[in-house]
């Protein structure tokens, strides 16, 4: 009998966590029920073999292709009706595979995902993190206008939301436009009718281009947020990394804007406000004061948190504003570096697919 969920973990050179994320699948309420299904992206360090040690099913890469490549990698390999999607540092609850297979009961549902929990120890870097998860989904009023002054208007009300406390937007189990990629899960036919992950998506953006993919070719039905179906993920912050995936963050929101004709630009404005009133200030001294206090009114979500008694959550809008400031350059970077990626395949700017 075919199993009702294939868990497909995806790593590169992740042998020191990828035990724990195993041990996690095989603690499931539904184990007997799932497959597991470990995609090796040409690991140098023992992956495969931490993997095989656990009795799982390995498919090695030969050369490191990227994320989204594992990812199709494993789902083509999948028996289950439900595939299910891991990084090899997220470790699910017990019922999470229960969880997720309890979301298709419902009426229309292609897709289930749940949080991405950070889990990164002590230190400031780590807390931040915790208050401000990068790992939320997608929301569904993203599919009302992708004209610049609502997409605007968004980001301002997300700033300023008063349910936005520790990094958190409030809400529970709802109705979503894409899911993280460390948690998420389809039907497995659905996913092969639409072609699979995009291999060019190597290290961002693949979860939202499946969406539109999926979206375009009317296959998808809905995809469900379940907040209790969570995993934890567990990793070592440092400052230095975390502006490194800003800058891949840009980079995949500049492939979604060369490949998609519909996709406006995604630039954060606050950086470049920021900015400019920085150069303003070597002309006009008096204005100087502004790009250093602006920040907390930009981002009040530090101050929010600092009204709380976390006074170093005041740093939060700095760092926000790095992180942002990281995609805007990752975007620009990314329009140069993969200006012909999609010009040959009938997409990209002015090419055939929408939205």
């Amino acid at each position: 009998m075919s199993p009702s969920l294939s868990a497909v973990v995806c790593s590169y050179n992740g042998a020191a966590r990828l035990g724990r994320t195993l041990d996690a699948l095989a603690a499931q309420t539904v184990h007997a029920d799932l497959e597991i299904i470990v995609v090796d992206d040409a690991s140098v360090d023992g992956t495969g073999d931490v993997a095989r040690g656990h009795g799982i099913t390995v498919i090695r890469h030969e050369t490191n292709r990227g994320v989204s490549a594992a990812r199709d990698t494993g789902l083509r390999a999948a028996k289950g009706r439900v595939v299910a999607f891991l990084d090899d540092d997220c470790e699910p609850g017990p019922r999470w595979a229960e969880l997720l297979l309890g979301g298709y009961a419902e009426e229309g549902v292609a897709g289930v995902g749940g949080p991405v929990v950070p889990v990164t120890g002590d230190g400031f870097v780590s807390r931040f993190l915790e208050r401000n998860n990068r790992h939320e989904p997608l929301e569904l009023e993203l599919t009302v206008s992708a004209a610049l002054p609502y997409r605007l208007w968004l980001y301002l009300r997300r700033q300023w939301a008063a349910g936005r406390t520790a990094g958190r937007v409030a809400g529970g189990r709802r109705d979503v436009y894409a899911f993280s990629g460390g948690n998420m899960s389809f039907e497995r036919e659905r996913l092969l009718a639409a072609g699979g992950f995009d291999p060019r998506f190597r290290y961002a953006a693949e979860e939202e281009d499946l969406s539109r993919r999926l979206r375009r070719d009317d296959r998808l039905g809905r995809l469900v947020f379940v907040p209790e179906a969570s995993v934890a993920h567990r990793y070592t912050p440092t400052t230095r990394g975390m502006l490194r995936r800003s800058l891949s963050y840009g980079r995949g929101a500049a492939m979604q804007y060369l490949k998609w004709p519909a996709v406006r630009p995604t630039v954060f404005p606050w950086p470049v406000l920021v900015a400019g009133l920085a150069l303003a200030a070597v002309r006009w001294p008096a204005v100087a004061v502004a790009p250093v206090l602006l920040p907390l009114l930009l981002y009040p979500v530090g101050l929010r948190n600092a009204a709380r008694g976390r006074i170093e959550a005041l740093a939060d809008p700095y760092l926000l504003m790095a992180q942002e400031a990281c995609e805007n350059v990752g975007f620009l970077h990314g329009l140069w570096a993969f200006r012909r990626m999609f010009a040959g395949d009938g997409t990209g700017r002015g090419g055939r697919q929408g939205t």
